[in-house]
């Protein structure tokens, strides 16, 4: 395995979910300080998580021909073929999945089996529970109360990453935040290669594979939502060795209608507003017409 010296050493936070309860402190404080996390004891049992992996690759591998039914009137929510967004990288997707009927195409797309159609129904509805559960977990810490992330689009993504010997060393995906508000993570258990940008000294720490667990990284939405009290993580994928890598991702996007803002809770005299407010989409195609994968947030930064 090919690694980087990443100098300090560090290792960004494990939270577990059982011990929350009553005291946030721990998961507030990766989300000030790291942007991205592992948490363990989620409640989504590591067999179906394998399962689901197990199904992934097998759709991953269907022809070409079939991945390409994979699409979705909103531009870039459906299948990426290689060369895409890197000569490695491939990836079919389910946007909005908890709406109704969105798993059904999705299924139909690829002619899934009804094998198939169970264990992705179940996961599906398993970790975008988790990620509801996140955004009541995050306003809690903040000292607020709600349903954050209730009625927002949800993307459901497969990936998989076609590496070879002679792409060792070479990166994956590259160097981006989330535009979106919240990321989970299942990644390889055994195949490294996600690597996240320390906030303080700019490294690149490894976020090494831990079977059975999860990975949570926030976006540039919640950056702007709370007015920059949760940190936007920098992070890419690296080729450390040559065979498949598949991940399974949600992305919590943001709110259908009208422009995330910050709460009034969270601006005052000492926290005066930083950023102007976008809605998602908006956000989204200005990262890709500016062609800023991690700065396009500084666009929206008001001057003082």
């Amino acid at each position: 395995m090919v690694m980087q010296n990443m100098g300090t050493g560090a290792r960004i936070p494990v939270i577990d979910m059982k011990d929350l309860e009553g005291k946030n402190e721990k998961l507030m404080e990766a989300c000030r300080e790291w942007g991205c996390f592992r948490i363990i004891n989620h409640n989504i049992p590591e067999s179906l998580m394998m399962e689901m992996k197990a199904v992934s690759r097998s759709l991953l591998d269907l022809p070409v021909e079939v991945k390409l039914r994979n699409c979705d009137p909103v531009q870039g929510k459906g299948y990426t073929p290689p060369h895409k967004a890197s000569s490695v990288f491939e990836g079919l997707g389910c946007y909005d999945m908890a709406a109704p009927g969105a798993l059904d195409n999705f299924f139909h797309q690829l002619g899934a089996s009804p094998q198939q159609r169970e264990i992705i129904s179940k996961y599906s509805k398993a970790i975008h529970e988790l990620g509801m559960d996140m955004g009541r977990k995050l306003l809690k810490g903040l000292g607020l109360s709600g349903d954050l992330f209730d009625g927002w689009p949800c993307q459901l993504r497969i990936n998989k990453y076609n590496y070879t010997s002679e792409y060792v060393g070479s990166t994956g995906a590259v160097l981006h935040t989330d535009p979106g508000f919240l990321t989970i993570l299942q990644d390889d258990e055994i195949i490294g290669g996600l690597e996240a940008v320390h906030k303080d000294t700019g490294e690149y720490i490894p976020v090494d594979p831990m079977p059975g667990s999860l990975v949570v990284n926030l976006g540039d939405l919640a950056e702007i939502w709370s007015n920059g009290r949760l940190w936007s993580v920098k992070h890419r994928v690296q080729c450390y060795e040559g065979t498949i890598r598949v991940s399974i991702a949600l992305f919590v996007l943001g709110p259908k209608d009208g422009a995330l803002e910050p709460p009034d809770e969270l601006v005052d005299s000492e926290h005066p507003r930083l950023y102007n407010s976008m809605n998602f989409e908006d956000y989204r195609m200005l990262r890709i017409t500016t062609r800023s994968p991690t700065g396009a947030i500084e666009l929206l930064r008001i001057k003082s």
